[in-house]
């Protein structure tokens, strides 16, 4: 049974009214507002184009891959495209996206109608966008995940941009943390207690407290590598007496947890949205509060499962990492099975049925699954050590976690604050297109890069032998990444166009009605 402050925690219905913010607002108080409704429109706008600009990226590379042998990109050039491919859907897209959703429902979940540091989220985001710029002049082609001493001896003139552009992403999402934990205790403040606080506040503490600790590490690579490239420094140049198992242990104690940045609020959009679509609490407050303390704890110190097939990590440590991984598996299933109890528990209301809010989560939590239960393999050392290391099998499965929930949660929640935005109510055909696209193209390209690397497909190349096994699995990445593309053109044109001549928003845009109902739900109380 559900707790009984469960109500109180989640809210069964918003308390706040749409109204048209992007039709009445002026660019000069968009960019530099430190209201959190400006703040978090300002930031999903942005995460918008850096998705436009990553996704671009990836459907030339994609295309060039679509069939073997050299069509129109030499190795530089791809290379390049694939780093700025994965440094702006992760740095630019997917994390802002989804914490500038948050930063929009936190002050009116929490009740606190404002958002805590303000004028640090607007540095926050400046500097994140200093840190694009830089990458996008600075081109940039040694993999998002820099490895030295690679990463110090490609790349042009410029490269130290990219550097640089590393540094200054930390001290952008190291600046978010702040704002997130300091929310997090004003919603305390408010609530009163820990047991009375939304999931919401949960998700916002241990997101902050994650970000600020992991960030630290991500900064030091970005500086390390300009210092070590200017012949300053040698902390990772082995040619200079730096060490590579140092940048190794160092860089993957923020990219496991960078994992856990986007996913922690897509979680807690989820725990937020779910009741109030649904119309009845979550199932229980308490195996989420621990599922969400427990991610908290395995994000750091599982980072060596990444490079755990190579010398630098063997025997009893080697084993307790992988023991540490498959432990994550705990709080996912308890997150995910919270989800599904609390769908299952009762009919579910017509309304939602035809909510595109409710079918993104519900796609999100499949993917969670299927990204999840693949992951298995991953974390078996003889599995990853002599099968699927450096193949598809690998971005198969950070495509489900990163893109097949916590993207489609980050739409979710745009699609359901939409009205709030712009006091109308977007194409729901449009919007339905918009998703069934991204369904077909999302479970093709994901299961198409598993069998690519069950089939040995290697990571990071340009080009590729004739392979009958190999040919079918590219041809149909690169169509599915083209159903993606076409059915974010349609969302661009939907929002746009629907925020002028939509239909006017109601003042409950998501009532609760089941198929009993003649008459929609009153709107509830404030």
């Amino acid at each position: 049974m559900a707790h009984e402050l469960d109500q109180v925690r989640t809210g069964a219905a918003p308390h706040w009214k749409p109204e048209n913010i992007i039709g009445t607002i002026s660019l000069n108080t968009l960019l530099f507002s430190n209201d959190y409704r400006h703040i978090a429109l300002k930031g999903i706008l942005t995460a918008f184009i850096m998705l436009a600009l990553g996704g671009t990226f990836a459907l030339i590379f994609r295309t060039e891959l679509a069939v073997p042998g050299v069509q129109f990109l030499g190795a530089r050039v791809y290379m390049t495209l694939m780093t700025l491919h994965g440094m702006v859907m992760v740095f630019g897209f997917l994390i802002p996206l989804t914490i500038s959703v948050c930063y929009y429902m936190i002050p009116k979940v929490l009740g606190t109608e404002r958002l805590a540091a303000a004028s640090i989220a607007q540095w926050s985001y400046w500097i994140l966008i200093l840190a694009s710029v830089l990458l996008i002049i600075g081109r940039p082609d040694f993999t998002w995940t820099a490895y030295a001493p690679m990463s110090l001896r490609v790349g042009g003139s410029l490269v130290w941009m990219g550097y640089l552009a590393i540094l200054l992403v930390a001290v952008s999402e190291f600046l978010a943390g702040i704002v997130l934990w300091a929310n997090a205790m004003t919603g305390l403040k408010a609530a009163g207690s820990w047991s009375k606080l939304p999931m919401m506040g949960w998700g916002a503490a241990i997101l902050g407290l994650l970000m600020v600790v992991s960030t630290i590490p991500l900064g030091f690579i970005g500086l390390g590598l300009l210092t070590d490239w200017l012949e300053i420094t040698a902390w990772f140049d082995p040619a200079r007496g730096g060490s590579v198992k140092f940048f190794l242990y160092v860089f993957w104690t923020y990219g496991h947890p960078a994992v856990y940045l986007p996913f922690i609020p897509a979680i807690a959009i989820l725990y937020t949205l779910l009741p109030r679509i649904l119309g009845r609490p979550m199932w229980s407050y308490w195996s989420g509060v621990v599922a969400f303390l427990l991610l908290g704890l395995f994000a750091m110190p599982i980072g060596p499962h990444h490079f755990q097939p190579l010398y630098t990590i063997s025997g009893w440590y080697e084993r307790m990492i992988q023991i540490f991984t498959l432990l994550v598996f705990i709080p996912s299933v308890l997150h995910v099975f919270n989800w599904i109890a609390t769908i299952w528990g009762d009919p579910i209301a017509r309304s939602a049925r035809n909510s595109v809010p409710f079918k993104f989560m519900i796609s999100a939590i499949a993917f969670v699954i299927y990204g999840g239960a693949t992951a298995y393999v991953n974390a078996q050392i003889a599995t990853d050590s002599d099968f699927i290391h450096n193949t598809y099998w690998i971005p198969a499965h950070f495509h489900a976690m990163f893109f097949g929930f916590s993207g489609q949660m980050a739409f979710a929640g745009f699609y359901y604050l939409y009205p709030y935005f712009t006091g109308r109510m977007y194409n729901q055909k449009m919007a339905n297109s918009h998703f069934w696209l991204w369904q077909i193209g999302l479970f093709t390209k994901i299961t198409m890069m598993f069998v690519a690397g069950y089939t040995y497909f290697p990571r990071w190349v340009y080009d590729y032998l004739p392979l009958k096994e190999w040919l079918m699995p590219q041809m149909m990445i690169t169509a599915a990444g083209y159903f993606i593309g076409l059915g974010f053109l349609i969302f661009i044109y939907n929002v746009v166009r629907s925020s002028t001549h939509g239909e006017p928003a109601p003042d409950e845009p998501w009532p609760v009605e089941h198929d009993n109902d003649t008459v929609p739900a009153p709107t509830p109380a404030e």
